[in-house]
């Protein structure tokens, strides 16, 4: 089979390059032929929050990348969408995560249309985290570029009735698979001495781009919490900020634990993720609203329990006592589930938890869930 992928992948970074070029190597090792179709211009520099969106590690070795989509350029879209009806795949694949998105990816789709092709979409969201105006439109008319759905979690798979009620769009929900390429396992002293942090001591970590909605204000004000400061519990802050980093320094003074955090608030490499989740005795994703996150699967690939909120998917993905704490998105509760864990010894049997349920997230499951669809 021949298939194309469209979306982000190298020299762009983040999550989503990592799911898109981890997934064309599951459809190569299965002998299919694979192509990522990606950006020329993804955000234009007004858009983007962070500092760089491109990535400093070299080209992915052993995959094809064509770079060919302007984001913001009609022009491009279609001449993107008749390149890959040359390319005459069996499959298209898009990544859909933001309706900013969706006139450039949803044109691609209906350029590039043709007699045995199928077009599916794995969803991150439908409806964004931060909303704009125009998100429904955007994502009804991406919706109706594609033949099929698979969403990683059921709340977006619920979404989908508010773009396709009448279920014309085939639709399976498959959860986000393991991220298994970020380095092997190391020894807590090493990864900590790696980062430049004390080899004693208890970490609790905090990866990924810094938002609002994900809740870090809510963690550190869980940290000030007298339990946690006696107990020596400190943070470990690893992602770049999306936004300013003004309201957070000023919390983290006023509630004075600034010895107790430790920020790390550039973007972290893909070769560096090992050291900050082997550094760390706990992931929390104390999270205000979510859908999925790819941060639990990378803390499932080295086994590390988790605190996550009860918000969208991430309870589906965390089972409560067996791999982590489900908690609401409350900073109280936050707290009571850090000294929980660090009271009662639980690191032992969520560590092994965590062991058993990651085999559910291979990725062959994913390939074989597009490929049912």
């Amino acid at each position: 089979m021949k298939v194309v992928i469209l979306g982000t992948a190298w020299p762009y970074r983040g999550g989503l390059a990592a799911f898109n070029e981890r997934l064309a190597r599951e459809y190569q090792q299965h002998g299919h032929e694979v192509e990522i179709v990606t950006f020329t211009l993804q955000y234009p520099s007004f858009l983007f929050p962070g500092k760089t969106q491109y990535s400093d590690e070299p080209a992915p070795e052993g995959l094809k990348i064509t770079r060919m989509l302007n984001a913001v350029n009609p022009f491009s879209w279609i001449r993107t969408g008749l390149y890959i009806r040359r390319q005459r795949p069996d499959l298209l694949l898009t990544k859909f995560w933001l309706p900013f998105m969706a006139p450039a990816l949803g044109t691609v789709n209906r350029v590039a249309k043709r007699k045995g092709l199928r077009r599916v979409s794995i969803l991150d969201n439908l409806v964004p985290h931060e909303k704009r105006p125009g998100d429904k439109l955007f994502a009804k008319y991406f919706v109706r570029s594609i033949d099929g759905m698979v969403a990683m979690s059921r709340s977006v798979l619920a979404d989908a009735d508010l773009f396709d009620p009448r279920h014309l769009k085939p639709r399976t929900f498959c959860p986000h698979p393991l991220y298994d390429h970020y380095g092997k396992m190391m020894p807590a002293d090493e990864a900590r001495k790696a980062i430049g942090l004390p080899a004693e001591g208890r970490y609790v970590l905090f990866f990924g781009f810094i938002r609002e909605y994900k809740g870090l204000d809510l963690l550190l004000k869980a940290m000030a919490d007298e339990r946690l400061e006696k107990m020596g519990v400190k943070l470990l802050v690893a992602g770049e900020f999306y936004g300013d980093p003004k309201p957070y320094h000023d919390l983290i003074g006023r509630l004075d634990i600034g010895s107790r955090v430790a920020l790390h608030t550039d973007f972290i490499p893909d070769s560096e993720v090992n050291r900050y989740f082997c550094a760390a005795d706990l992931v929390a994703q104390p999270y205000k609203s979510a859908t999925q996150s790819g941060v639990t699967q990378i803390a499932f690939h080295f086994e590390k329990p988790m605190l996550v909120t009860n918000v969208g998917g991430l309870p589906e993905i965390v089972p409560e006592g067996k791999v982590g704490f489900v908690v609401e998105p409350d900073a109280q509760q936050i707290a009571d589930a850090l000294v929980r864990y660090y009271t009662e010894d639980w690191a032992a049997r969520l560590t092994e938890g965590c062991r058993e349920e990651k085999k559910k997230y291979a990725w062959d499951k994913m390939t074989e869930a597009i490929n049912n669809l």
